[in-house]
């Protein structure tokens, strides 16, 4: 009788395995966030997409600026077409272990494992698909029907269940309705996709033969199930560049009004007027100097390296950028004068060391108000925008990255916020009124806050006339301060040997940069102003 029972236990226990829901190899269709094999596929209002979009037979149409790559009968969507059926079929294979109901959710929770309904079958409210502890858990659901939503209903992922790890094989109309909220790969066989206004997808909808047909959706690609971590391209090597936040090789750096500046602020080829030396936490070079010229030189290799890197993704309509859309870590192009209007979005899907790269073969102008925001480990060091012509950042924007802009002119208006930089190789700068933060790269800069926290001297009256005091926290037996002015040329030089010292000044009114050097290797550098 033992021998019966752990008999039935085993085979019971083997049947079980056979069982698990095992995942579809979706081989060329991974790609595709929206798919048919055989039928258009069509958008209507304003669709946010993250993956391709394509078919084998027919063609894509009135989608605006989709972060993936368009397919229409080309070879990529002939090997997603074979790609699919192979999926179909192990999905239809698959041995069901369970067999729910045809109306799902209302509260409902479901483990892993194939599902059968043998009809028609609909969501409605929320649906719980439940991993349990296991992040490999696959939840295959086989409709042998058409398959429904009620609006705004849901499917919810816990304890590790994942949306690339959950699939939808209807016979038949998949129609979601407004708001609804699903995860998983929709596949339609010999039917067609509606996903109405305001779904939200994460996974992918399929058709093998029938139109696919979107209106104000959005859709991403799942992550995970060895999806491949997007890192972006190589980051240029700044160099110098790195320490300037507001910078021209060639053109006239003007300011009007109140701006805060952190970084340099300079141009190789004219003045730089209409800063106030207190509101910029770096040096302003009034006129070219070494500095300017080697940081010229360097715009130019960024230029160049930027403007030969091959381009991932092709946003289709430069007219339109924005509008919420949202960017993945690739080099993007954009093929004419290009507005930011309203937001984009870079995500980095949790990569912190992701780069976007933007590249504009135009002049880029922005909305008032317009917004770049980063998302998910997105950081404004990490992204970098070339633009071939002016740049036009409007009031109150508020923009990410560094811009690199080529023979055009830049204006940054009222209230703009900018954490990055904005360089040109060739055009002035005017800003009126903004506030500007570099990121992080100067080694210069961050020397200089160093060794001004350890060593501790304080210089006063700045601006000064005819006198400097300088009161030192350490007296080094005999620190040396040595003072340039803004071309780097020496104008003094003293040593001081008192905890406090008056020392004379007779220099002209401008912007003078000094050196403090202690016998024991102490350094302190910063910036003087001589006023009349």
């Amino acid at each position: 009788m033992k021998k019966l029972l752990l008999l039935v236990a085993s085979v019971a226990t083997v049947g079980f395995g056979l069982m698990k829901a095992q995942a579809p190899t979706l081989g060329a269709s991974a790609s595709f966030a929206l798919f048919s094999t055989n039928g258009a596929v069509t958008n209507t209002g304003m669709s946010i997409i993250t993956g391709d979009v394509g078919t084998n037979n027919g063609a894509a149409t009135n989608f605006g600026n989709v972060n993936g790559v368009m397919h229409d009968a080309d070879g990529a969507a002939a090997l997603a077409a074979a790609s699919l059926t192979i999926a179909y079929n192990q999905l239809n294979a698959a041995t069901p272990n369970f067999f729910p109901s045809p109306l799902l959710g209302n509260g409902q929770t479901l483990v892993a494992g194939t599902y059968s309904i043998g009809q028609t079958a609909s969501l409605n409210g929320e649906l719980t698909l439940d991993g349990g502890g296991n992040p490999n858990a696959v939840f295959i659901f086989q409709i042998e029907g058409a398959f429904s939503s009620a609006a705004g209903s849901k499917v919810i992922l816990t304890n590790g269940a994942k949306a690339c790890n959950v699939f939808w094989k209807v016979e038949g109309l998949v129609d979601l309705a407004t708001s609804t909220t699903i995860k998983g790969t929709i596949v339609a066989n010999n039917a067609a996709v509606i996903l109405n206004t305001g779904v939200n997808l994460e996974g992918r909808a399929f058709s093998t033969t029938g139109a696919v047909t979107v209106s104000g959706v959005t859709i991403a690609k799942p992550l995970g199930c060895g999806t491949p971590v997007l890192t972006g391209p190589t980051q240029p090597v700044l160099n110098s560049v790195a320490c300037y936040t507001i910078f021209s090789g060639n053109g006239a750096v003007t300011n009007s009004g109140i701006s805060f500046i952190t970084g340099d602020v300079g141009t190789n080829v004219g003045l730089t007027t209409g800063f106030q030396a207190e509101n910029v936490t770096g040096t302003i070079h009034p006129n070219p100097d070494v500095s300017t010229a080697t940081c010229a030189a360097d715009l130019n290799n960024v230029y160049t390296y930027l403007n030969t890197l091959p381009t991932d993704i092709e946003l289709l309509y430069p007219a339109a950028f924005g509008n919420d859309l949202v960017l993945t870590p690739h080099t993007y192009h954009l093929n004419a004068a290009t507005v930011l209007n309203g937001t984009v979005y870079l995500n980095a899907q949790g990569n912190a060391d992701a780069v976007f790269v933007i590249k504009i073969n135009g002049a880029l102008s922005t909305s008032t108000y317009a917004k770049v925001i980063l998302q998910n480990g997105a950081q404004a060091k990490n992204v970098f925008w070339k633009v071939d012509g002016a740049v036009n950042l409007n009031d109150y924007a508020d923009f990410k990255g560094s811009v690199i802009g080529n023979n055009g002119a830049v204006i940054i208006n009222t209230g703009v916020n900018i954490e990055g930089r904005v360089l040109s190789t060739s055009g002035g700068i005017t800003t009126f009124g903004i506030k500007a933060v570099m990121t992080p790269g100067c080694n210069p800069l961050a020397t200089q806050s160093a060794n001004a926290k350890n060593q501790g001297a304080k210089f006063y009256p700045n601006p000064f006339s005819s006198v400097l005091n300088v009161k030192m926290d350490d007296v080094d037996g005999g620190s040396t301060l040595t003072i340039f002015n803004a071309a780097g040329a020496q104008v003094k030089e003293t040593v001081l040997s008192q905890k406090t010292t008056a020392v004379p000044m007779r220099l002209p009114a401008g912007v003078y940069f000094y050196q403090l050097n202690g016998k024991k290797g102490a350094k302190q550098s910063g910036k003087l102003i001589s006023k009349p």
